[in-house]
C-alpha cells in the first residue's frame, strides 16, 4: 500500500471526524436500544404478562404488536446502518495506521466488594498483583492464576492507592481515613494455570450489545490470609490521602492529600520531614521519578508540580499550568518526561527540560484518569470515565484501544493502568468502577511505533 500523500495535519483532523461519525453513530444506535426497551417495559405493564388487560381496551394487544414491529423495524434499520457506516471509517482509520496491535485478555481479578481505584505490580520476587478498593481493603493476587493471595484490613476507609516498595516485600497504601499505611506481606504463589484463548485485534467494531453496566459476578475472594496492622501509620494529613509513593531507595515516601499538601516522610521513624504547599485546590495524585529525587503533584486546580529534592538544602517547585480542568496524573517516564492527564480529555507529554509548554498533546473523548507509561516501549496507557483503554505513543499517535464487547472488557469507569513489562506474557494491567482488574498482553508491531 502506498503512503498517503495527504499532510499529517490533515490526516489527523479527518481521523477526529471520523472518530465523531464513529460515536455519532454508536450513540443514535445505543439510544434506540433504550428506547426500545421502554417501549417493550410499559407494552408489558399494560398487559401484564401478555395478556390483555382485563376490562381493557382490546385494540391494545394490537397496539403491542405494532409498536414493537415498529420499533424492531426501526432498530434493524438503525443498527444495519451503523454496523455499515462505521466498518468504512474503523476500515479506513486501519488502512492510516498499516497494522493491527493484539490485545489478548488474559486473566480477571474478581474479589473486591466496590471499585478499585488503583493497582501496581511488585518490583519484587514473587512478583504479584496489588489493587486498592474503596471496600477499605487492598489485596494481592497471583498474575497467572487470578487467586487472591492475601489481604490488607488495616484501614478504616476507602483504600485509593497503593505501591510496592523497590526491594522488599512492603506495600505503602493511602486511604480516606486521612493516613496512609505501610505494611509487611507474605505471599505464596499457587501453581500456574493455562490462560483462556480470549483474544481480540485491538479496536475492533465495539458491540453495542454490551454487558449491563452492573457489577462484576462473584462473592468476594475466599478466606485468604489477611494482614490487619501496619508497620508505620503516616497520619500528618487533615483530608483523605488520595495517594503515597515511595521515593528511589525506599527510604521516604510523599503523601498527597485533598487538604491541598503533600507531605514527606522518614519511612524507619514516620517522622514527617516536609509538607509542600502550594496548590490551590485538593491534590489528586503524587508520583516519584524511578532514579531520581523528584516528585511530582497533581492537582484539582488544573496544574501539577514538580519537587526537587536532590539538594537536601533546595526543594524548588516548577508548575505546569497546560490543562483546563482537574490533573487527575502525572507520572515520569525513563528519560526526562512527564506525562499528564486530566477531567479536560487531554494528555499531555512534557520536557523537565522546558517545561514552559508540552512537546506533546493528545486529545480524546472522555475524561482521563490514572495513566502509565511502559518503560521499555514508552507506550502511554489512558483509562477513560467512558470504559474504554487507549494506548499512545510519546509523540501523540494512536497505537491501539483495548477491545470492549459483550465478551471482555470493563463495564464501568476505568480507574487506572499499570505496566508490568518483565512479564512477557501478562504486560499491562487495568481496573475499575466495576470490581475488577484485568491483566491484558499487548503485542505493539514495530511497524505502528516507527516514526
Amino acid at each position: 500500500m502506498e503512503d498517503s500523500k495527504l499532510p499529517l495535519s490533515l490526516r489527523s483532523n479527518l481521523l477526529d471526524l471520523f472518530s465523531q461519525i464513529e460515536r455519532e453513530f454508536e450513540n443514535l444506535y445505543i439510544e434506540n436500544l433504550e428506547l426500545r426497551r421502554e417501549i417493550e417495559s410499559l407494552n408489558e405493564r399494560l398487559t401484564g404478562d401478555g395478556q390483555a388487560v382485563e376490562g381493557g381496551d382490546p385494540t391494545k394487544g394490537a397496539l403491542k404488536t405494532k409498536a414493537s414491529h415498529s420499533t424492531s423495524q426501526l432498530s434493524q434499520k438503525l443498527k444495519t446502518t451503523y454496523k455499515a457506516s462505521t466498518s468504512k471509517i474503523v476500515s479506513s482509520f486501519k488502512a492510516t495506521t498499516g497494522s493491527r496491535a493484539l490485545c489478548q485478555l488474559l486473566k480477571e481479578y474478581v474479589g473486591h466488594r466496590d471499585g478499585i481505584w488503583d493497582l501496581s505490580v511488585t518490583r519484587t520476587q514473587p512478583v504479584v498483583l496489588g489493587t486498592a478498593s474503596a471496600d477499605h481493603s487492598a489485596l494481592l493476587w497471583s498474575i497467572e492464576t487470578g487467586k487472591c493471595l492475601l489481604r490488607y484490613a488495616g484501614h478504616a476507609g476507602s483504600v485509593n492507592s497503593i505501591k510496592f516498595h523497590p526491594t522488599e516485600q512492603m506495600a505503602l497504601t493511602a486511604s480516606g481515613d486521612q493516613t496512609a499505611h505501610i505494611w509487611r506481606y507474605m505471599v505464596q504463589l499457587p501453581a500456574p494455570q493455562p490462560p483462556p484463548d480470549v483474544s481480540a485485534p485491538c479496536d475492533e467494531d465495539q458491540d453495542s450489545s454490551d454487558r449491563e453496566e452492573g457489577e462484576v459476578d462473584g462473592e468476594g475472594p475466599c478466606e485468604v490470609p489477611t494482614v490487619r496492622v501496619a508497620t508505620a501509620t503516616l497520619k500528618s494529613h487533615q483530608g483523605v490521602v488520595i495517594a503515597a509513593d515511595w521515593l528511589v531507595g525506599g527510604r521516604q515516601v510523599v503523601t498527597a492529600s485533598w487538604d491541598r499538601a503533600a507531605n514527606l516522610y522518614e519511612v524507619e521513624t514516620s517522622e514527617l520531614v516536609h509538607t509542600l504547599t502550594g496548590h490551590d485546590q485538593e491534590l489528586t495524585h503524587c508520583c516519584t521519578h524511578p532514579t531520581q529525587r523528584l516528585v511530582v503533584t497533581s492537582s484539582r486546580d488544573t496544574t501539577f508540580r514538580l519537587w526537587d529534592f536532590r539538594d537536601p538544602s533546595i526543594h524548588s517547585v516548577n508548575v505546569f499550568q497546560g490543562h483546563t480542568d482537574t490533573v487527575t496524573s502525572a507520572v515520569f517516564t525513563v528519560g526526562d518526561n512527564v506525562v499528564s492527564g486530566s477531567d479536560d480529555r487531554t494528555v499531555k507529554v512534557w520536557d523537565l527540560k522546558n517545561m514552559r509548554s508540552p512537546i506533546a498533546t493528545i486529545r480524546t473523548d472522555s475524561a482521563v484518569n490514572r495513566i502509565s507509561v511502559s518503560a521499555n516501549q514508552k507506550i502511554i496507557a489512558l483509562p477513560h470515565d467512558n470504559r474504554q483503554v487507549r494506548l499512545f505513543d510519546m509523540s501523540g499517535v494512536r497505537l491501539a484501544r483495548l477491545p470492549r464487547s459483550n465478551r471482555m472488557g470493563h463495564r464501568r469507569m476505568v480507574c487506572c493502568t499499570a505496566w508490568n513489562e518483565e512479564n512477557q506474557s501478562c504486560n499491562l494491567f487495568t481496573c475499575g468502577f466495576d470490581r475488577q482488574a484485568i491483566g491484558w498482553n499487548i503485542n505493539i508491531p514495530a511497524l505502528l511505533q516507527e516514526k
